[in-house]
């Protein structure tokens, strides 16, 4: 658990942790949580620039086509090298679980390849090839971060459930992904933190469907602030670590 307190409402985070005038990366930023993270970061006047890159932006980030992650990531460089500011954080905003034609699996009998296989391609494959290329753009000195949103279900010790195959393996692949970052980039960028973050639920198009009564349910914004928080408690110590919206370290 780290120090920071857990937000009741949806104000801005003031991320004085990181240096003033970087530049911040919200990736699936067209999302309901990546336009909550975007609408933070710029209201929190920490940062010279906030990059916007999705699947409908200029250029476009499409996890189905991974040039295009290295397009991006080679924009977000030269905006970067053109301004002479530092990249000090990278949000991973995206993810998948269900559509019009897959839903979670309930039973072995439902477990389908092509649903399992988008399942990887979102949830696994293509943060981690946001790693791959945005990862290096980060910092030697000051504190940076990557973060990328997992989920609880993915957390391997902390199934009771069963159930939900595609994407709680997914997201457990996801975790393993950022430790293994987290150690590659800790050895030349020592200030540099890569972190799994899960949002809780949150009312969106994700995750709103399957919310049951009784959770906590939040707003895309109350998610993001608290997410926010957890981001500027952190230090390199935490770097690989698995947290929750509230915090709290998740089991692997």
């Amino acid at each position: 658990m780290i120090d920071a307190p857990t937000p009741v409402t949806a104000t801005t985070p003031t991320l004085e942790s990181f240096a003033d005038g970087g530049i911040a990366i919200v990736v699936g930023a067209t999302g309901g949580i990546g336009r909550a993270f975007v609408h933070h970061l710029k209201a929190s006047n920490r940062f010279s620039k906030v990059l916007e890159y999705a699947r409908a932006t200029v250029p476009s980030l499409d996890f189905t086509d991974p040039e295009s992650i290295a397009i991006c990531a080679k924009d977000a460089a030269g905006q970067a090298t053109q301004s002479g500011r530092k990249i000090r954080l990278v949000i991973d905003a995206t993810g998948y679980l269900h559509d019009e034609a897959f839903q979670p699996e309930k039973s072995l009998r439902q477990i389908d390849a092509d649903y399992m296989a988008k399942q990887f391609q979102i949830n696994a494959i293509g943060p981690a090839l946001l790693m791959k290329h945005f990862c290096p753009l980060l910092p030697r000195d000051g504190k940076s971060v990557f973060a990328t949103l997992s989920a609880k279900v993915g957390s391997i010790g902390d199934n009771r459930m069963g159930g939900w195959y595609g994407y709680r393996a997914a997201k457990a692949a996801l975790n393993q992904l950022v430790k293994c970052t987290a150690i590659e980039i800790g050895r030349s960028k020592r200030d540099a933190i890569c972190i799994a973050l899960h949002p809780g639920t949150v009312d969106t198009g994700l995750s709103g469907p399957f919310a049951k009564s009784g959770l906590n349910v939040q707003s895309p914004q109350q998610a993001t602030a608290n997410m926010l928080t957890v981001i500027d408690g952190l230090d390199a110590r935490q770097t690989g670590g698995f947290f929750a919206y509230d915090g709290q370290e998740l089991p692997w």
